[in-house]
């Protein structure tokens, strides 16, 4: 049993924000092989409150009642909170047990850290979802990076850590195009989750369509909650590290030849994005809903 705290910036449903949050969360959910010790909130996506709001919402709606939520800090310049206090616990109780899942700003990690300096080490390893080693171009555009921008201060401590930390970069997360195909499988079915995420999305499908001229958009987050379940799909590719803060106020990952950076796992491939879709759906469809759709 894979054990996993999830740290998001989660506005699935929220007009005008991203929803790769969200249906990481329902991935994780209908996984049989992990257990969520505990979900924290974080900004990034929107302000905090937004963003603990719409999942208390979610939580209704999926009758979510044997997983603790835990509201984070609302900006990098005081990163006390609940979530932070709950995450040095945890770590603590569950000494190397627990991987850590973060797909937004990294002010709850650097958090727990503050309360307890073992935090990193009491970690089996981090998994993240953030950073970009070249320009983001969506045809034609150029995309900034929205998650270790958010606090570079903590994203440094965190990829520098000295524990296992995987990111799962921008670049890679293009090859996860949720497109016309995905949909017209959420659409042509009666499985009341894909009804539930179809609600939920759709408005985000029209605005990248609108924004991007592609017709579909990508699942950033659930990347990284895939390489949790199945790492055997990814092509990993351990890099030495040498971003600054400054280099992270761009969510810009330096890699370097020389061994004194910091070692951060970023891969490079999904292997097979058909098995990697059928995965997700399978997942999604384990997922249980008492909200009318």
């Amino acid at each position: 049993m894979i054990k996993i705290i999830f740290d998001f910036d989660n506005t699935m449903g929220v007009e005008g924000c991203d929803v790769d949050d969200g249906l990481a969360l329902l991935y994780l959910l209908g996984r049989s092989d992990v257990k969520i010790l505990g979900i924290t909130t974080t900004y990034g996506n929107s302000t905090i409150d937004t963003v603990h709001n719409n999942t208390i919402e979610m939580f209704k709606d999926l009758n979510i009642s044997h997983i603790p939520l835990y509201k984070g800090s609302a900006c990098k310049s005081n990163r006390k909170s609940e979530a932070a206090e709950f995450l040095a616990k945890a770590a603590a109780e569950h000494k190397n047990e627990i991987t850590l899942l973060a797909t937004g700003s990294l002010t709850n990690l650097y958090g727990a850290y503050e309360i307890d300096n073992n935090f990193f080490k009491n970690l089996k390893q981090i998994v993240l979802m953030g950073g970009i080693t070249k320009p983001l171009i969506i045809n034609g555009k150029n995309l900034d990076e929205l998650n270790f921008s958010c606090d570079p201060k903590a994203s440094l401590k965190v990829l520098s850590s000295g524990i296992k930390v995987t990111t799962l970069d921008a670049h890679i997360c293009l090859q996860a195009f949720f497109g016309e195909k995905e949909y017209e499988r959420l659409t042509n079915s009666n499985i009341p989750i894909y009804k539930y995420i179809n609600d939920k999305t759709k408005y985000w499908f029209n605005h990248v369509m609108k924004e991007f001229e592609i017709k579909g958009f990508y699942n950033w987050d659930i990347v990284s909650a895939v390489y949790i379940t199945n790492p055997e799909l990814f092509e990993d590719n351990f890099v030495s590290i040498v971003s600054t803060e400054d280099d992270l106020s761009r969510g810009y990952l330096k890699i370097s030849s020389s061994p004194c950076g910091y070692t951060v796992n970023i891969p490079s491939k999904i292997k097979d994005i058909d098995l990697f879709n059928e995965i997700i759906f399978k997942a999604w469809a384990n997922v249980n809903i008492t909200k009318k759709v």
